[in-house]
């Protein structure tokens, strides 16, 4: 995930952890961080614990291994850990097992990034987004049991205008629109551009959902959050709309596909729909600079 501006006024490890809350919005803004954790904290008390305790897991992990201290003080190896630790505490009941699970998960996913990122130094390689997240979420949810059907929601105008916000919570599985507003605060702290692709982001994903006629898809914000994240992964780096608003599409278009082969999204869907842009970009590119010699051959003299 990208790097920004980090504050040098907390020490290493409290920048560290705030770091992976932010990184999880692809921000590296230990403020961010702060209102993410924040949003856990008034909205889900329960799960702050398993964030916490994942992104220590993470951390520690990369300490002891001894990975490079600038992607551990940027977040790198956290923020895989604090969603499954909100993933697993949220799906599990609570047991002597639970903690030891998140840790194990947390510290896993430290690992798994490092060797993604030991494999792709190059900025034209694909990033590892959540891959770790999702590898591991989707193993552990094997073992979880079923979660109940969502229940039909009556949709009011009220609900609706909160609905993006609820999209932008639910990337830490926060269905609360005071979660999605904190969010939005970070973001604009961090970086107004960002902020506002991941609300449109989220917009297009309740749209989509609201014109199936999926009310719970739509006023929860599950329909919103993958969106959400492609839209902030492609758009807060690049003046090209097209890009991000391909990955958006796709993102949208990829989600029902996994709830018909009744497996979790997470953020599966955000991560191949970018995937596929940036491969897709960087083919075109690349075909342009195969065919720009033969072009500039024949309508210019050959240089030597």
């Amino acid at each position: 995930m990208p790097n920004h501006s980090s504050s040098t006024h907390c020490p290493d490890w409290a920048t560290a952890l705030l770091n992976g809350f932010s990184q999880i919005f692809l921000q590296r803004h230990p403020l961010c961080g702060m209102l993410c954790l924040l949003a856990i904290l008034l909205t889900a008390p329960t799960l702050l614990g398993g964030a916490l305790l994942g992104a220590v897991a993470g951390l520690l992990t990369a300490q002891r291994r001894g990975y490079a201290k600038e992607d551990r003080q940027a977040g790198l190896f956290s923020y895989n850990g604090i969603l499954l630790g909100l993933l697993l505490s949220l799906a599990l009941p609570w047991s002597v097992l639970l903690p030891p699970l998140i840790i194990a998960g947390g510290g896993l996913s430290a690992m798994l990034t490092q060797q993604w990122l030991k494999r792709t130094p190059g900025p034209r390689c694909l990033p590892t987004y959540t891959a770790p997240f999702v590898a591991l979420g989707w193993l552990l949810l094997s073992f979880a049991p079923p979660s109940p059907a969502s229940a039909s929601v009556e949709m009011t105008l009220p609900k609706l205008l909160l609905a993006p916000l609820n999209g932008l919570g639910q990337v830490m599985f926060l269905d609360q629109p005071l979660a999605g507003a904190l969010v939005v605060v970070g973001l604009l702290i961090a970086d107004r551009r960002a902020a506002g692709w991941a609300l449109l982001g989220s917009i297009v994903g309740l749209a989509f959902a609201v014109l199936h006629h999926d009310s719970a898809q739509a006023l929860s914000g599950l329909g919103g959050y993958n969106p959400a994240l492609v839209a902030l992964a492609l758009g807060q780096h690049t003046r090209k709309p097209w890009l991000p608003l391909a990955g958006i599409a796709l993102a949208v278009v990829l989600a029902p596909g996994f709830a018909a082969l009744g497996v979790a999204p997470l953020t599966a869907p955000f991560i191949l729909a970018c995937w596929l842009v940036r491969a897709t970009g960087r083919r075109w590119h690349q075909a342009i600079l195969d065919t720009a010699p033969c072009a500039l051959r024949g309508n210019r003299p050959r240089l030597r």
